[in-house]
């Protein structure tokens, strides 16, 4: 038996003991930090190899509060805990050497610890109000984990305290309502239909609180500024990874324990799904900030998810959490070598790089592996669960409602989306990796192993994951959860990956032969001019194209005004509010009495 003690509370208490020690001592903090990781990633393996199984936990000085302390270890709590721990394990390893002086943020140690800590308390709780607690306090340690150095950090980590504490309230409302439907705040004691009224409320409320979390559309917009400047350990940690898995491992739990999903709420879930993918793809494709272009991508991909969940089938739920762990593996990667090559060139416009994959091999080779993963290209692991998710479409099409008579339009989306992410990552790697490097970067070289070794790891992952996921990684980490399902599409993942591999040797082969007989180079003759080291083609000009389409163009301009960012709508209307009832606040006593005499009636008048 595991005491979940230790695995939850362990790295809480630690980062309490860090946050009173002096930041003058930060590696020794940083040691202590990785040494908690690698414990509670040894715990959340030897959770994951649990039988399913209701575990309480008893608090020996509160001996009241122990009916809050029931943790329910079952298939899905399971898998998330452990891929909480590799994170949480792998990003403390890269800050080591990524958190500087210049990226310096206080008590980062603390708080990583205690968002390893709550993260792992929110998925294994099987009480509501234990599970608000600790979710809570991950909203709290999402706020620390960015600094802010000027006002555009510090007004996006106000906004995603607000965004991510409004959606917390919402989450309290739903509970709320599900206690006055079942009776209990145990998540293993509630399944109803999304039909009455107060079912209705209840589970769009929770669904709200999860979208949020894991940043799909309308309630995204806080990922792409937390991701711009925030530091890449804080964005691979927190948007790219834990936020993913926790916004999907509880819209996972509502659709498929809390809820019986309804015709409509299937036709909810597909629609936002939809709109995420496609929305936040246009909006990539024309960044030139290399980590908000990521920042986009991290909400792109939320959509592949809530279809595959909303879906409801054991293929699409499938598909959909296997897309989870994929994009926290692959995201993740991509947000660590951005931080490289952040740290090497102080650089984060694409526009102004270039020609990196010679100086940072093993960072190129890491971006590359995640970009093509991200972007659906087999055999990575990418692939995979976009693949499953299409099959997921096409089955769901074999149903009734009007949901499943519009299959072709959620899988067009699907697959278009995944169209739109190739591109946009073509200009990610071409742009900072190939090319010619700029001369202010004549001295770049590779991070250090710290940097390097979690980028190589995560990348190396996710090959394996692809090449293995039909007859290994899915049968041990998906299938449990989802049920058991046939797939309808025929894919032998090793054979294709051996064919890749056997085309990648015969071409170095070819390129080795073709270099036997030393050749002469010279740059290419324009009129005698010496230019060809100063002309370069900057990959940025095809996609400015994109932005000035005319129908593309409409919807960008209003982007750039927020018009599509619920926090800034809502802000305008507080703001027009306010300066509505200051007004009334003239300093003249007759217009107070007036006020209060009107007052006064509407209150007669609505209690009569």
């Amino acid at each position: 038996m595991i005491d979940l003690r230790f695995l939850i509370f362990l790295p809480i208490a630690v980062g309490i003991f860090l946050y009173v020690l002096p930041e003058s001592i930060k590696i020794v903090k940083g040691i202590i930090a990785l040494l908690v990781s690698a414990i509670s990633f040894f715990f959340a393996y030897k959770v994951f190899l649990l039988e399913p199984q209701i575990i309480n936990i008893h608090c020996f000085l509160f001996e009241k509060i122990d009916k809050f302390f029931v943790f329910n270890v079952d298939n899905l709590s399971k898998v998330v805990t452990l891929f909480i721990g590799f994170f949480g394990f792998m990003f403390v390893l890269y800050s080591l050497s990524y958190i500087t002086k210049k990226k310096k943020i206080i008590s980062y140690y603390s708080y990583y610890l205690m968002t390893i800590g709550s993260s792992f308390g929110a998925v294994l709780t099987d009480n509501f109000i234990t599970f608000i607690f600790f979710w809570g306090l991950l909203g709290l340690t999402l706020y620390k984990l960015i600094k802010g150095y000027d006002d555009e950090s510090s007004s996006a980590a106000k906004k995603s305290l607000i965004l991510i504490g409004a959606s917390d309230s919402i989450i309290i409302l739903g509970i709320a309502l599900l206690w006055k439907i079942g009776g209990t705040y145990r998540m293993s004691g509630i399944n109803t239909a999304t039909t009455g009224a107060l079912a209705i409320v209840a589970f769009i409320s929770l669904v709200i609180g999860s979208l949020t979390k894991a940043g799909a559309f309308p309630v995204h917009s806080w990922i792409p500024d937390y991701v711009k400047k925030a530091p890449a350990s804080s964005s691979a940690f927190l948007p790219a990874s834990l936020d993913k898995l926790l916004g999907i491992y509880f819209l996972a739990r509502i659709c498929m324990n809390l809820f019986e999903l309804t015709q409509w709420a299937t036709m909810l879930l597909l629609i936002i799904g939809s709109i995420t993918i496609i929305a936040a793809v246009m909006m990539a494709l024309v960044q030139h900030n290399y980590k908000k272009l990521l920042g986009y991508h991290a909400v792109s991909q939320v959509g592949y998810m809530v279809i595959g969940v909303g879906l409801g089938t054991p293929l699409g739920i499938a598909g959909g959490l296997f897309h989870m762990i994929n994009h926290a593996l692959y995201k993740s990667g991509l947000f660590l070598t951005a931080g490289s090559v952040e740290k090497r060139t102080g650089e984060e416009d694409i526009e102004n790089l270039g020609g990196l994959s010679k100086y940072m091999p093993l960072t190129f080779i890491t971006a590359l592996i995640c970009a093509l993963s991200i972007s659906g290209i087999p055999p990575l692991n990418g692939f995979a669960s976009k693949w499953m998710i299409y099959q997921g479409i096409i089955d769901f099409g074999n149903g009734s409602g009007l949901a499943s008579r519009l299959w072709v339009v959620w899988l067009v989306l699907a697959v278009f989306g995944s169209a739109l992410t190739l591109a946009s990552f073509i200009k990610f790697i071409s742009g900072i990796y190939l090319g010619r490097r700029k001369k202010e970067f004549e001295k770049v070289k590779e991070v250090s192993i710290l940097m390097w070794l979690p980028q190589i790891i995560i990348a190396a992952v996710c090959v394996i994951f692809g090449v293995f996921a039909a007859k290994l990684i899915v049968p041990a980490f998906i299938t449990p959860v989802s049920g058991a399902f046939k797939e309808i599409g025929m894919w032998d993942s090793q054979m294709v990956s051996f064919l890749i591999l056997v085309s990648i040797i015969v071409g170095f082969i070819i390129y080795l032969i073709g270099n036997i007989k030393k050749l002469r180079t010279e740059d290419s003759f324009i009129g005698g001019e010496k230019i060809q080291e100063e002309t370069n083609y900057s990959p940025l000009e095809f996609y400015k194209t994109v932005s000035k389409f005319p129908l593309l163009a409409f919807f960008y301009k209003k982007a750039e005004k927020k018009w599509f960012d619920l926090y800034d709508i809502f802000t305008k209307i507080i703001l027009w509010f306010n300066n509505l009832f200051s007004k009334a606040h003239s300093g003249i006593l007759s217009t107070y009495l007036i006020w209060v005499v009107a007052g006064l009636i509407i209150l007669l008048i609505i209690l009569i």
